[in-house]
């Protein structure tokens, strides 16, 4: 006996396409270093407001960060680190494991005042130095695999680190500081010039802080969203660049 015809079913033969656009893009994510205060805790706080999620650090638990991480509902994520210390730097990296970040930005520098080099002691060389440029780089070095390819790493310097400008007595152990992490910067960047990251060292500008000064023209609410621009801005550029606030090249 024949089989009888099957009626046409309603039901579609594939499932509904779904919409990509619904779904939110997970945020970018930041570590920070160095945010207690000063330029990286605005930093931190401007990357916060713009949708970042942002790990960020200080040698100490509670203060203005953890203000500002509270007001942020989760976005501004504290964590602690001395980061003149290869222990903590490795305690930090092995917390972080399995993160995968956008932005690894190194925010760190002291100035022991304004002496002639002569006069300065061995002991406040030799701290200034590791603050200021072997620490950020060390930093990097241990933190770097946690940038995803296409991702960022950038250091905070200053036009005092650009030989080129350095035209004006004073402050010759900072200066000193800022060329050596530059330098240490360019050979990082020639070592690891595969590795498909942008690489920054950024100029924000001379700011009203505890390392500025009271004199200074500029305050961290002023100079730092620019710097957010230009972060944003050259994501996925090659090569090394120094630039200031405005996303201009700072002469080395």
């Amino acid at each position: 006996m024949p089989t009888p015809n099957t009626p046409a079913s309603n039901t579609p033969a594939t499932a509904p396409v779904t919409d990509a656009a619904a779904t939110p893009a997970a945020p970018r994510q930041a570590l920070v270093i160095g945010a207690s205060r000063g330029l990286g805790l605005v930093l931190a706080d401007e990357l916060a407001g713009r949708g970042w999620h942002v790990i960020a650090t200080a040698r100490r638990p509670g203060g203005e960060l953890q203000a500002r991480a509270d007001a942020h509902g989760g976005r501004l994520e504290p964590e602690r680190l001395e980061m003149n210390s290869p222990g903590q730097l490795a305690a930090l990296r092995e917390r972080l494991t399995g993160r995968r970040l956008d932005l690894l930005f190194v925010n760190a520098a002291i100035d022991r005042g304004n002496l002639p080099i002569g006069d300065v002691p061995t002991d406040m060389f030799t701290e200034v130095m590791i603050t200021n440029a072997l620490s950020p780089l060390r930093t990097l070095e241990t933190l770097r695999d946690l940038v995803a390819p296409g991702g960022t790493v950038a250091v905070m310097s200053s036009e005092q680190g650009s030989i080129t400008l350095n035209t004006e007595d004073g402050y010759e152990l900072y200066k000193a500081s800022k060329a050596a992490l530059n330098q240490l910067m360019r050979s990082y960047a020639t070592r690891h010039g595969a590795d498909g990251q942008t690489k920054l060292l950024i100029d924000p500008g001379h700011n009203r802080t505890r390392l500025g000064g009271p004199d200074a023209p500029l305050a961290p609410h002023e100079s730092i969203p620019p710097v957010a621009d230009v972060i944003e801005a050259q994501a996925g550029a090659p090569g090394l660049q120094f630039l200031d606030r405005h996303g201009e090249p700072v002469p080395w």
